[in-house]
This record gives structure tokens, sequence and C-alpha cells, in this order.
């Protein structure tokens, strides 16, 4: 089992190779968690995730003769880069294994950062049984997303650094996965302050660490699609297991709306740009999932690599979350002067209309009817309502889409 002293031993040996991310307090989401929020920034890490740390550590740990027919690994994203980057500082060969559907921008910047991408199966899982039959006709040493224990150290060194930045905390907030990164973190905190809260976060459409707790062993769950793909592991570690069985306080989960809406958050009041396995930390805080008030608190933002095309559909559908915007069919007379009569109930209102849309042809509509769908920036739920009653209270049956 992984010790504070292989942590220490990760920390020594990674020191000015990774960076000591910053603890940047804020106040915004202090007052809407009702605690001190300090944001543990590894998405602002080399590769832009926490996973060098691990990827690295693993590699250093290894013997020359272990090395000598470079290394492989397979991920979806953020290990591939963490592995990728490790082994161009280290000057050795490395294959990555990736899913067929992994975002185009993790696959290029895993190859710019000099691996070799071979791109198999649909998910991780035929991803991973490859790279491990690649591993063995080879000879290249494998090296875990999550599941190994110089790994873990390397994550590890995430909880030392937050208890260096900062005198008193009293929880740390965590995303897990396979439960590489709490693992080593929550060991790292606890045995150098067993009073500090330690809670692991999940996306509620793949809870397989809290489930398997429930079953005191590790096992498979189904998972659901989730924005926070990854931490979306279906079964955690043999490694990892026991390490969360002993050091994590609680575990929650949150779902995609609060996901959503918490990435969006970021982006607006922090200018951080977070993936949705970054935010969920944040999100169970926001959301109120954690049985504590008026502490200090140190939510994990665990990365920040966002697929550019995705970003626009996070903001739409967090806006949409947050009633910051709605889209209204409506049914009209068609002859001049009634669209005017509908813009103007928006407007009065100070909805901002981002576009409009006619269609003579549907069910519902009637010869000399016409069908107009209107986008309309909102202030909230309630400026929502305000809208609707109005268009209503002249008459008009406006239906949300």
């Amino acid at each position: 089992m992984v010790s504070l002293n292989d942590i220490v031993t990760a920390q020594e040996k990674m020191a000015g190779i990774v960076h000591k991310t910053p603890l940047d307090y804020s106040l915004t989401f202090s007052e809407y968690s009702d605690n001190d929020i300090y944001l543990k920034l590894e998405n602002l890490q080399k590769t832009g995730s926490f996973k060098v740390r691990g990827s690295y550590n693993k590699m250093i740990s290894l013997r020359k003769d272990e090395l000598k027919n470079g290394v492989v690994a397979a991920s979806a994203g953020n290990h591939a880069q963490g592995v990728a980057y490790a082994s161009r500082m280290l000057g050795i060969p490395s294959t990555i294994i990736m899913p067929a559907g992994a975002p185009l921008s993790k696959v290029q910047a895993t190859k710019e950062y000099g691996a070799n991408v071979e791109l198999k199966g649909a998910v991780f899982d035929e991803a991973l049984a490859y790279a491990l039959n690649l591993k063995d006709q080879s000879g290249a040493a494998f090296v875990h997303a999550f599941d190994d224990e110089a790994v873990i150290a390397g994550q590890g060194t995430v909880g030392l650094e937050i208890m260096e930045q900062i005198s008193e905390v009293d929880a740390i907030v965590c995303p897990i996965g396979g439960g590489g990164l709490i693992a080593g973190l929550a060991a790292a905190v606890k045995e150098k302050n067993p009073s500090i809260q330690v809670y692991g976060v999940e996306a509620a459409a793949c809870p397989s660490m809290a489930q398997s707790l429930l079953e005191m062993e590790p096992i498979t769950v189904d998972a659901s699609p989730t924005m926070a793909d990854g931490i979306a592991v279906k079964r955690p570690g043999q490694h990892t297991f026991p390490l969360v069985q002993r050091y994590v306080d609680d575990m929650l989960t949150v779902d995609e709306t609060e996901i959503a809406r918490t990435m969006l958050m970021l982006l607006e009041r922090n200018k951080l740009l977070v993936e949705g396995s970054g935010a969920v930390s944040l999100a169970a805080l926001l959301n109120q999932k954690l049985p504590i008030k008026n502490k200090k608190v140190v939510p994990v933002i665990s990365g920040g690599n966002v697929d550019v095309s995705f970003i626009s559909r996070i903001i739409e559908r967090g806006m949409v979350e947050a009633g910051r915007f709605m889209r209204f069919n409506t049914i009209l007379k068609d002859k001049p002067g009634n669209l005017e009569k509908v813009l103007q109930v928006v407007t009065e209102h100070q909805g901002n209309i981002l576009d409009i849309s006619f269609s003579h042809m549907g069910d519902k509509i009637y010869p000399s009817y016409a069908q107009l769908s209107i986008s309309v920036e909102t202030r909230d739920r309630h400026h929502i309502e305000e809208i609707i009653n109005a268009l209503q209270q002249k008459g008009y049956t406006a239906e949300l889409i």
C-alpha cells in the first residue's frame, strides 16, 4: 500500500518538472457555498491536468532495462497527454492507445508531445485490452492510468502541495474516476493530519467507487453517457480501492445539470476553462452536497482539457439550466404587424432576442397561420416566467422548446 514516504519521495523527484499549481481563493464561490473556497487549479498543470504527476513518477521509478522497449498506455485523453509529456522529458518512446471516438484535440495534443498514437476500439475498455496485448507482444512497460502504486504516489503530491499552500484546511473535495488521484491525495493528507475531511465526488452517471464501497469490494457498474468523461470509469482499481476505503470520509455524486452549470460558472466568474470531470468537486459544494458550513474547503479542479467544439454546447446547456436562455413557439395569424406585436412583448420585458424563424407547415399550423420560433437571452428562471406570462396575457400560447 502507498505510504506517505512514497508520496514525499515522488514530490522530491518531480521538483522542477511539474508545476506547483495555484491555490486560488474565490469570494464568489465562497458566498455561494457558505464556506471559504480555495480552488486547487490542476487545470493549469502541464498538459492541462494532474495526470502528468503520476505518469512521470511511474516512469522514473522503472529500471532502464524495463524501459528499453519504451512504454505503452491506454487513455481517452488526459492520461495520454501525461504519459506522452513524461516520455518526452525522459527520452523514452511511447505508444498510446486511444478509443476511435477520442476527441480530435486530445489525439492531436498527444501526438504533439511526441507519442505514437493508435486508435483502437469503440470505448476505453477495448483500447485498454489492445494496449495490454501490445505490451505483452512488444515488451514495453505499461503505465496504468490509475491502478498502480507509483502512479498513485505521484498523484498524491497534489495533497502535499495543498497542505503547504494553506496552513489550516478543514476539508478537501476531489473528483473520483478510477481513484488514483483521491487515493494518493487522501493518503498524504490523512497521514499528516487525520482531522482533515476528504470527500470524493463522482458523476451520477458512473458511480463505480460509491457502489464498490457499499459492496466492500471493487465492482463493475453500468454507466450512462456523461460530460465528465475523464472520471467515467466503470470499475475502480485494486490498488486504489483499499486506500479510498481507509482514508476517504464520504462519497457524493453530481448530475449532468449540476456539472454543466458549474463549468459555465467557472468560465464566467473565474475565467477558467474546466472540463466536466474537473468541475465535479466544486459542483458538489455549490449544490450543497457536503455536510459542512463556514469551513476552509479546497475543491480540486483536476483538469481543463475541453474539446473546442464542445465548449459552445456546454455554454448553451449551462445557460439553459441557469435560466439564462429560452426558446419558445407560438402560432400567429400570418398578417402584417403580428410579428412586431410579439417581439414588442418580449423586448418590453427586457428579453434579448437572439434569433427568430417562421414555419408555414406543420401539424398544428393551419392555412393563413404561421409558427414563430424565438430564442431569447434571459436573466434567470423568474425572468422566463415573466415573459411567458406577459405573452399569455396578450393572448399568445407560448410553448417552451
